[in-house]
């Protein structure tokens, strides 16, 4: 007499296979989304790299001992906060901007960063 169906062993196979490709999906997907994230900050950094020489420092002639919303108003405000949400500034944020060469609150150099995910850190200097 002749069975039709699957045996045990064959449904096995086939579950641990599908749950293989189950992990590899979600493995992928994570990678795929801390990637995005990493270009979003690379994003924010240029935003703020470029709103410093092109308009903080050609108005001014130096630049700010800190940076913000309310010393540099030419870019979103959404792209002051980091994908974790954290504020530029603030001790766990991604972002970080160091004055360097000071004086009176006038700088003459600065490096803006941003810690990534899966890359190096992204780094921008001053220009002039």
């Amino acid at each position: 007499m002749n069975k039709k169906g699957f045996t045990v062993l064959e449904i096995i196979i086939v579950a641990i296979f599908a749950s293989l490709l189950f992990v590899l999906f979600f493995i992928q997907k994570s990678n795929i989304d801390a990637m995005e994230r990493d270009e979003d900050r690379k994003t924010a950094i240029n935003a703020m790299y470029y709103a410093l020489e092109e308009g903080f420092y050609k108005e001014n002639g130096y630049y700010p001992e800190s940076i913000s919303e309310e010393n540099i108003k030419v870019i979103d405000p959404a792209l002051w906060t980091d994908p974790n949400g954290i504020n530029i500034g603030d001790v766990s944020s991604s972002y970080s901007y160091e004055a360097a060469n000071c004086k009176d609150g006038k700088c003459k150099e600065y490096t803006l960063k941003a810690t990534l995910e899966k890359e190096d850190a992204y780094i921008k200097y001053n220009r002039n």
